[in-house]
């Protein structure tokens, strides 16, 4: 019934919106969008929207994220699919922490918000923190794969020299760094402190990635 409900208001209600709502919506108004993206309650956001109540790339005043990213890190997954179908959403808007959908999805390992995303165009690739970074330190292997399907550079640096092979090294997800090794990641190097992946893991604890970040090097030399 839910997806009824939403299928017909994005075919049937939702013309495109224009870049900002009629007039400023008031906080009660904010307030009321803001609460049901987070309980999931798809109806009453497309309402919201479809009455121009509320711009969906509105930010939250109070944690400056859009109901885009805060859906997909409340896990709303209703919410989150019906916003991401919109035309004209800001796929690239970011939250102050600079995190966009596209990230906070990977990291959430919501495949089917990474995969709805990707086809509508979100960027894959970005300076400083980009989201193969985001599902590397999650531990998703398949989201991993898709980034790297879709041009995700492999080798890319977050702040401090971090690699996306570095982040799964320190967070001790053993099957990504395998992944990321075999799709060729770079094991040699070193990030602003001057340590390698295999070094990151030792000093995180976490001594079988660093042993098989070593083996894998030796074997490929």
């Amino acid at each position: 019934m839910r997806n009824m409900i939403i299928s017909a208001l994005l075919c049937g209600m939702l013309a495109p919106f224009s870049a900002l709502a009629a007039d400023a919506p008031s906080i009660d108004e904010l307030t009321r969008y803001f609460r049901s993206v987070q309980m999931d309650d798809a109806k009453t956001v497309l309402k919201l929207i479809e009455g121009r109540v509320v711009n969906p790339n509105q930010a939250d005043p109070r944690s400056g994220e859009t109901g885009l990213i805060l859906a997909l890190r409340e896990g709303a997954p209703a919410v989150a699919a019906a916003l991401i179908a919109l035309p004209g959403l800001d796929l690239e808007a970011q939250a102050p922490n600079g995190n966009t959908a596209l990230m906070m999805a990977a990291f959430k390992r919501n495949r089917p918000a990474v995969e709805a995303l990707l086809a509508k165009g979100a960027r894959v690739n970005r300076a400083g923190w980009n989201v193969l970074h985001f599902a590397a330190a999650a531990g998703d292997d398949d989201i991993t794969k898709l980034l790297l399907e879709k041009g995700a550079s492999i080798d890319a640096r977050a702040p401090a020299g971090f690699t996306a092979l570095m982040l799964a090294a320190r967070e001790g997800k053993e099957s990504t760094v395998a992944a990321l090794l075999a799709a060729g990641a770079d094991p040699a190097l070193v990030n602003s402190e001057q340590l390698t992946a295999a070094q990151i893991a030792e000093r995180a604890e976490k001594p079988r990635i660093a042993a098989a970040i070593r083996r894998f090097t030796k074997e490929q030399q």
